[in-house]
């Protein structure tokens, strides 16, 4: 990345989100780090997800495939996950495959050397020397941006994609949410002026903190957030949602909400942030969603879920053509491969790719 001057880490770490992804931003306005929802604009988003479209048409043939597979080889990433994943870690694990990146891992810090006391600073320092990109979770908020504002300061500048970030950031999720509801709504006029319900634990839902930020570059787009007091969404984001015009609601009403929606956002508790013996006695029975919920549901409209689940959507729903949570997965893998392909500026290679493909 071309040089630049980087605050000290105390100034640094005062910074706001969007001031923080100012300083990372490539001078060609490429996403170099990707660490905050804050960075992604319109434009680049509108981009992204066409790339990610072109990429998984172009993986439909063998010859496609081997070319998706090229574009990487002489690139290694390395996937260091401090915090249980399931989906988010293989979805990137196949994104590298796609494109050719060979993939190591740190699934397990108690089988590195931080469990002989060092730390996970120097742990992903060290990454950095073999490989050429750092795909990292971590239960840490900020330390996503830690590592990259650290490495920014070394001979050794390679790029991080933020994971999942403690409680506050998931950049990546909010991509493949983005996609998911351009891509079920392109057909009727786009995700602009759409009502979007987020429903369940959400003020530890790092997945909805990062959606309701990016949903504010779509005009028109309101929010309702559902969900018991205790677990409402946090003034922050309701403030940044205030700063951009954009119409909100907070209600307990699950069931009104249910029929005006045209996109429902699921949840669930995310009780592995309670302290230890800590009891959060919440009845979330009433924000569940169940096969009766199906007749009430607008007939174009969608259901998502992040995943995991628990209870709070019926297995029953799963076969409804309106329930979206297993194309979400799959749409995660394609956004994802083309964040890595605009990381490492190889789109105009998947677009030419494209044309001959479609010409």
């Amino acid at each position: 990345m071309e040089d630049r001057v980087m605050p000290p880490w105390e100034e640094f770490k005062a910074l706001g989100p969007s001031e923080k992804a100012r300083l990372f931003q490539s001078g060609d306005g490429r996403v170099y780090h990707a660490l905050f929802a804050q960075q992604f604009g319109r434009a680049f988003l509108d981009a992204l997800c066409e790339t990610a479209t072109r990429t998984r048409r172009i993986a439909k043939t063998k010859g496609g495939r081997m070319f998706l597979q090229s574009l990487l080889q002489d690139r290694r990433a390395m996937l260091y996950f401090a915090q249980p994943s399931t989906r988010t870690f293989l979805s990137f694990y196949a994104a590298c495959q796609i494109v050719g990146l060979h993939p190591a891992e740190v699934r397990d810090t108690s089988t590195s050397s931080e469990l002989k006391g060092e730390s996970p600073e120097d742990s992903v320092r060290t990454f950095s020397s073999y490989f050429d990109l750092i795909i990292m979770r971590h239960p840490e908020g900020g330390f996503a941006e830690k590592i990259a504002w650290l490495l920014s300061n070394t001979e050794r500048e390679v790029p991080v994609i933020n994971a999942g970030s403690g409680k506050d950031q998931h950049p990546t999720q909010a991509l493949l949410d983005v996609y998911t509801l351009q891509r079920s709504f392109e057909a009727r006029g786009g995700i602009e002026g759409r009502t979007i319900a987020f429903v369940g634990d959400l003020l530890r839902g790092r997945t909805v903190r990062s959606l309701a930020q990016v949903l504010t570059l779509y005009p028109g787009v309101r929010m309702r957030f559902v969900a018991p007091p205790s677990l409402q969404i946090g003034q922050d984001i309701l403030a940044q949602l205030s700063a951009a015009g954009v119409e909100f609601e907070l209600t307990d009403d699950f069931n009104r909400v249910v029929g005006e929606a045209d996109a429902i956002y699921m949840t669930r508790i995310q009780d592995e942030w309670d302290k230890p013996g800590e009891s959060r006695p919440v009845d979330i029975s009433r924000f569940c969603f169940t096969p009766a919920h199906l007749k009430v549901l607008r007939p174009e409209a969608i259901l998502m879920h992040p995943l995991p689940r628990r209870h709070e959507i019926a297995v029953e729903v799963d076969s409804d053509p309106r329930a979206m949570y297993w194309r979400q997965a799959r749409n995660g893998m394609w956004i994802r491969v083309a964040l890595i392909l605009n990381i490492f500026a190889k789109e105009s290679e998947i677009h030419q790719y494209y044309a001959d493909l479609v010409r």
